[in-house]
């Protein structure tokens, strides 16, 4: 009797099934599996304290680097993936490609015409090979020096690469997976610098802008010193330029250069699986006092504008945020010097993940710092709200909540509007427009007007304009240049009104400083329990204009008139 013949698909369902069971045996569920759309894909987890090492041993001097991969331990692969670096049969534990596009609401195949640079130090020696078997098992399009995506580098443009290091390897192959997570059709271009000195590193920066990179990661940071305001001008002032750098892995405590005031400081989450209709829920990366996301207030680089946070007087650290906690970590494979494909996290992954982000939103406005960007559209986050890294005062610079807080910074993703440029050739977005500094910062106001719990449309600050006590006309305004590519600016509005419209009422205007001439956005309305509306009115890219949002009350006892105004955008 022959050996009966068995189908391709009854071979995948058999080893399926093998691979299942043995995830079941070691308390391991692949982050892609059937089992694992359910609690088990909260990444690679096995308990509440996983098992893991840094990739790179932390810095004893200053001005010197250390990358921020974290690296799984306990996580044991399925045996096709050991076998095979690439396997159509099994899926590697942790997050891929399209768990974090899911996450953060990001479009697939995304990223086409732009150059993410990748600077680290040291040499990956497997770089591209690796970075092909990642793309392969995801099916992402090829990304190779043959076909002009992938560039490796050293610092100064040429091909004279620094010694190879097994922990910068695999904190390259992290970043260098997790742009093509995110933006797939992107370039990459890899710098390595000679040394982890910030010296060298900054050298690559400057290098990664002259290739003409508009966005560059940087998975790497040290203790703050004196000296970095030095540094800021010399590597990382690059107006039109979105840089990058992860906000540290020892929990509670500001480093450098997340710190600069010219760069996005990326802090780190937890990422999980849930039933809400987002299908994600993110709290603060914290394992330990000594193993979490970095935030804090420096002590030497000055606040940016558009940064408006009242504890902390210089740069508060972190702007923005994405997965980092190793015990909801992201796939990746790396070979030199490791076992090929593992669970990594730290915030090396964050802050590739959002240069990834910024590359899909489109192309800065020259002359902008993008990290302003997600200030202007605050709605447009995950507001992460749980979850600590320590202990500080004021509080919010360790722990989440409402609106902007240290360790999440102003939220997550959630799609690319948030990193979409705010302006060109010295054009601004809105500042505060969601009100969620909870304050009027960015607004001039007359009468009575304050930024208000009561008056929140979404978040949890929206601006009353008037007051429940007799008044008479109140307004704010802000003057703001249309940035390159928009045409609208809009608004919500919930108005209590109980008098007529010949007396009381809400109204908004906007002038075109440019052109000379004034629109009514919202003729006047008076309406009293009629809930929360929209208004929007047409903007020209790169003219000049101030909305102004009134509350009119004829100051008659008994039927005050106020206004609730909330997410004030440009898009």
């Amino acid at each position: 009797m022959g050996i009966p013949h068995i189908s391709r698909a009854a071979q995948r369902t058999a080893l399926t099934g093998l691979v299942s069971l043995a995830f079941a045996t070691t308390g391991l569920v692949a982050a892609g599996s059937a089992q694992a759309q359910t609690a088990a894909s909260t990444g690679a987890s096995v308990s509440a304290t996983p098992h893991v090492k840094r990739l790179c041993s932390q810095p004893t001097k200053h001005r010197v680097m250390a990358c921020k991969a974290i690296a799984r331990t306990d996580v044991v692969q399925p045996r096709a993936l050991t076998v095979n670096a690439v396997s159509p049969l099994a899926v590697p534990s942790g997050y891929g490609p399209s768990d974090l596009l899911s996450a953060y609401n990001l479009p697939a195949n995304g990223g086409a015409g732009a150059t993410i640079a990748i600077v680290d130090a040291q040499d990956d020696p497997n770089a591209e090979s690796d970075l092909a078997a990642y793309r392969s098992q995801y099916g992402l399009p090829a990304c190779t020096t043959a076909n002009g995506c992938f560039s490796k580098i050293d610092q100064n443009g040429g091909t004279n690469y620094p010694s190879a290091d097994a922990g910068w390897a695999g904190e390259i192959s992290l970043d260098l997976d997790m742009v093509s997570a995110i933006a797939p059709n992107a370039h990459i271009l890899l710098v390595e610098s000679s040394t982890a000195n910030m010296s060298d590193l900054g050298t690559a920066v400057n290098t990664a802008v002259a290739q003409g990179a508009k966005y560059v990661s940087n998975s790497y940071g040290g203790s703050e010193d004196s000296s970095d305001l030095t540094a800021d001008n010399q590597y990382f002032k690059h107006p039109g330029v979105a840089i990058t750098v992860s906000a540290g892995d020892s929990a509670y405590g500001a480093e450098y250069p997340a710190a600069s005031q010219y760069v996005t400081s990326v802090g780190g989450t937890a990422l999980k699986r849930d039933s809400s209709a987002r299908g994600w829920s993110e709290s603060v990366w914290h394992t330990n006092s000594t193993e979490g996301t970095g935030s804090g207030c420096s002590a030497y680089d000055p606040k940016p504008s558009w940064q408006t946070d009242s504890g902390c007087s210089k740069r508060a650290i972190s702007d923005v945020s994405a997965v980092a906690d190793p015990a909801t970590g992201v796939a990746v494979y790396d070979s030199y010097q490791a076992s090929g494909w593992n669970v990594y996290g730290g915030t090396s992954a964050s802050a590739p993940i959002i240069a990834g982000v910024y590359a899909l939103a489109g192309t800065p406005g020259t002359g902008d710092y993008p990290s302003k960007y997600p200030y202007a559209h605050t709605s447009a986050l995950n507001d992460v709200t749980t979850g600590s890294n320590g202990t500080c005062s004021p509080s919010y610079l360790c722990t989440a909540g409402p609106g902007y807080d240290g360790p999440t910074g102003l939220g997550t993703p959630n799609g690319t509007t948030a990193f979409a440029t705010g302006g060109s050739t010295g054009g601004s977005a809105l500042t505060n427009g969601a009100f969620e500094a909870g304050t009027l910062s960015g607004w001039t106001s007359t009468g009575s007007a304050v930024a208000s719990t009561a008056a929140a449309h979404t978040g949890s600050y929206g601006a009353l304009v008037g007051s429940s006590s007799p008044t008479n006309t109140s307004s704010i305004a802000q003057t703001f240049t249309a940035p390159t590519g928009s045409s609208k600016v809009s608004f919500a509005y919930d108005v209590t009104c109980p008098d007529t419209v010949t007396y009381d009422w809400a109204t908004a205007t906007l002038t075109d400083n440019t052109s000379g001439t004034t629109t009514t956005v919202l003729p006047k309305t008076c309406t009293n329990g009629a809930g929360w509306k929209t208004a929007s009115g047409s903007l020209t890219a790169g003219h000049s204009y101030t909305l102004t949002l009134t509350s009119k009350d004829d100051d008659y006892v008994g039927d005050e008139t106020y206004t609730y105004y909330d997410d004030v955008t440009v898009s």
